[in-house]
Formats: structure tokens, sequence, C-alpha cells
């Protein structure tokens, strides 16, 4: 196995936490106990699990389901196009959703998540990703909620990987 150098911490444990609560006070209001979290797995499940504490914490009770859509296949970059692993499972018709994901590249991934709780019946459809990165072209959605404005730097950590690895790293940092 060969040995990668460690990540250069951007931002930590504790930061991660404090906006995760805040980004919670924002959400709360927005939401009701009906809503459905709906998690973009691989990725998104740390910041999903965190956000769906928070937003307990904030006086929201909501409900959970997961998503899981494959564009990257354990590259580095995107394959330019999503694949659906798993569906939903929670019944969404008529109900507010919330789609939770860890990052925001080039979009394709949550734009196609908005679209399957749209078309599954949702009556609201809303989005929050933990990290928003810089994108040189227009992207197909734009969350409606963002916890941290990220460099334009390959993330690792918090649910973010490299090829696979680092996921469980408790902070973001950067492997360029």
């Amino acid at each position: 196995m060969t040995e990668r150098a460690a990540p250069e911490v951007l931002i930590s444990q504790q930061e991660i936490a404090e906006r995760v609560e805040a980004l919670a006070q924002v959400i709360a209001p927005r939401i009701d106990d009906d809503t459905v979290a709906v998690c973009l797995l691989t990725g998104g499940l740390w910041f999903a699990a965190d956000l769906t504490r928070a937003l307990w914490r904030a006086g929201r009770n909501v409900r959970f389901d997961a998503l899981w859509l494959a564009s990257y296949h354990d590259e580095r970059k995107s394959s330019g196009r999503c694949e659906v692993r798993a569906d939903l499972q929670r019944p969404l018709v008529g109900r507010r959703a919330l789609v939770v994901d860890d990052v925001l590249d080039t979009g394709l991934s949550l734009s196609e998540a908005a679209r399957l709780v749209k078309d599954a019946g949702a009556s609201e459809v809303m989005t929050a990703v933990f990290a928003r990165k810089p994108w040189p072209t227009p992207r197909p959605i734009d969350p409606d909620f963002v916890a941290w404005e990220a460099p334009a730097r390959y993330l690792v950590g918090y649910g973010l990987d490299d090829e696979g690895m680092s996921r469980g790293l408790p902070y973001i940092g950067a492997m360029d």
C-alpha cells in the first residue's frame, strides 16, 4: 500500500460542527417535521447525519431518506453523468424535501437529485451542501443553503474522498 501525505487542514472538526449548527438554525424555520432530509450517498452521509441532529436541536424532527447517485466512480473527476444506484425509499408526495450533499462541484449530482425528488412528488425541494467550490462555468443548480465556501482545491475528509479513501477524516483537508 502506498503511503500518502497527510492533507493540509482547511477546516477543523470544531469549525465544521459550528457551521453545521449555524446552518441548522437557518434551515429550521424553512421546514417542518414532515420534511424529508434526502442524503446523497456516499459523501453526504457525514453532513446529513450531523445536520439532522442539529435540526433536532433546533426544534425540527425531520424524516430521513437517501439517494445513491454515482458520477465519480472512485476517480478524481466526474464522469459527466449520474447513475442511480439506489432510489428513494420514503414517500415524498406532498412533502417538503431537503436534499443534503457534501460538496457542490459541477452541480450534476445535486441537480439530478433535486429533479428525482421533485419527480417523486415533493411539494418543495430545497438543497443544502456543506461546501461549495468555485466553478469556472455556470452550474445547473445553486444550493439553497451552504455551510462553507470552499477554495478551488482537491478536498478530502468529512465525507469527501480521494479515490474512495479519506472520507472518515474528522476535518476537511486539501490534497493538492
